[in-house]
């Protein structure tokens, strides 16, 4: 006999909050000079990347939480 499948159930009031939470609402607007411009674009068809706003999102998130874990608060 085959083994029943489980299925877990999700609260669908906490999937619908989750979603709500990750909306991205906020904008942000950065400028390149023809340098930086040009090293992306080389980057970007080399690796076949289509989604630029989705690579520059993933670099800044790295950097930014990587910073954060190395340098924690000091009580005084």
């Amino acid at each position: 006999m085959r083994k029943k499948k489980t299925i877990s159930r999700i609260d669908p009031d906490f999937l619908s909050r989750e979603k709500a939470s990750s909306v991205r609402k906020n904008r942000q607007v950065i400028y390149f000079n023809d340098k930086e411009m040009a090293a992306i674009t080389e980057y970007c068809s080399r690796f076949k990347v289509n989604a630029k706003s989705s690579l520059f999102r993933q670099s800044i998130m790295e950097k930014v939480l990587k910073e954060l874990d190395s340098n924690p608060p000091t009580l005084f």
